[in-house]
C-alpha cells in the first residue's frame, strides 16, 4: 500500500530538524528506486539530469513535463521527494503561485524557488521581485493546506554574480518571506558555507556538493549543513560512462567499454524485489 503523502511530507520536514542528510538526485523512476534501495531517506529531482535525459539543455523543459516528472518520482518510491522547481516556470508572483499549487498536487514533499530568471541571460530577479516570488510560493503552499517544505535559492554564484553578501541578504529575505530551507548553489569553501549557516540560523541550509571538494558528510555536518544535495552529478556520471563506451565503438570499433557493467540478472533481481 502506498505511503500517504502527508506522512512523506512529515518525514521530510523532520529530516531538516536535526543532524545532516544526503538527498541524492535521480533522473527517472529506475534511478529513484535504486537510490531508495540503498537506504537514502529522501530524494530530489535534478532539472539538469531530467532535461538531459530527454534530449534538452538544463532549463528548457516545460512546466507540464516537469510536473509529470515530479509525479513519476513521487510515485516511484515511498520516500519524500523535493522538486527543483527552477524559477517556478513564471516571472510574476501570481503565476508562480499558480504553478506551485500544481506542483504541490503531484504529491511531492518539498520544492525550491530560485532567483535566476532563466530567460536566456545570466540575470537574477531584482531583489524585491525575488522576495515577492518566494512569498507567493509560500502563500500558495499554505493555501493548499499541505505541509510542503519550501526552499529559497540564491543563484548568483552560478550565474556570474558570486557575491556572498548579496546572496546572504537574499536568503535572509527569503527566510522572512516564508522559506523553510535556504540554499546558495555554487559556494565551495568552508568559510562560505559557515557564513551562510550562521546568517540564516536556525533555518536549515542545503549545500550542493556536485564535485570533489574534499568534504565528507561528517565535515559538512560539523559546519552546520543540514541537507546535502548533489544536483545532476549522478546523471552525468551515468552519461559519462555511456558516452565513453559509445565513443570507443564509434572511433575504435572496440567494445572494451562494456567491461565491469552490471549484469541484467542483477538489475532484474533488484527491480523484481523492490518494494516501494
Amino acid at each position: 500500500m502506498p505511503k500517504p503523502i502527508a506522512d512523506k511530507r512529515r518525514e521530510f520536514r523532520a529530516l531538516h530538524e536535526r543532524g545532516c542528510f544526503v538527498i541524492p538526485n535521480p533522473w527517472n523512476a529506475g534511478s529513484a528506486k535504486y537510490l531508495a534501495g540503498m537506504g537514502f531517506k529522501a530524494l530530489a529531482t535534478t532539472s539538469a539530469g531530467f532535461a538531459h535525459s530527454q534530449g534538452f539543455s538544463d532549463g528548457a523543459m516545460t512546466l507540464t513535463a516537469m510536473l509529470d516528472h515530479a509525479r513519476e518520482l513521487a510515485e516511484a518510491t515511498s520516500l519524500p521527494v523535493n522538486v527543483d522547481f527552477e524559477n517556478g516556470f513564471a516571472h510574476e508572483p501570481d503565476k508562480v503561485a499558480e504553478n506551485v499549487r500544481l506542483c504541490v498536487d503531484t504529491g511531492i514533499a518539498g520544492l525550491s524557488i530560485e532567483d535566476y530568471r532563466n530567460d536566456g541571460t545570466e540575470n537574477l530577479y531584482d531583489f524585491d521581485l525575488a522576495v515577492a516570488r518566494v512569498k507567493a510560493a509560500r502563500a500558495a503552499i499554505d493555501k493548499s493546506g499541505s505541509d510542503v517544505l519550501l526552499t529559497g535559492r540564491a543563484e548568483g554564484f552560478l550565474h556570474g554574480k558570486p557575491d556572498l553578501d548579496d546572496a546572504i541578504k537574499r536568503l535572509k529575505a527569503f527566510s522572512d518571506a516564508g522559506a523553510d530551507c535556504l540554499y546558495v548553489p555554487g559556494i565551495k569553501t568552508r568559510e562560505q558555507i559557515e557564513a551562510v549557516v550562521k546568517a540564516v540560523s536556525p533555518k536549515p541550509v542545503n549545500f550542493l556538493n556536485a564535485m570533489p571538494l574534499g568534504f565528507t558528510v561528517k565535515d559538512l555536518d560539523a559546519m552546520g549543513v543540514r541537507r546535502i544535495s548533489i544536483g545532476g552529478t549522478l546523471s552525468r556520471v551515468a552519461m559519462t560512462a555511456f558516452i565513453k563506451a559509445a565513443r570507443e565503438i564509434a572511433e575504435k570499433g572496440s567494445f572494451e567499454g562494456f567491461a565491469g557493467t552490471l549484469p541484467n540478472a542483477e538489475l532484474n533481481k533488484f527491480f523484481d524485489e523492490f518494494k516501494p
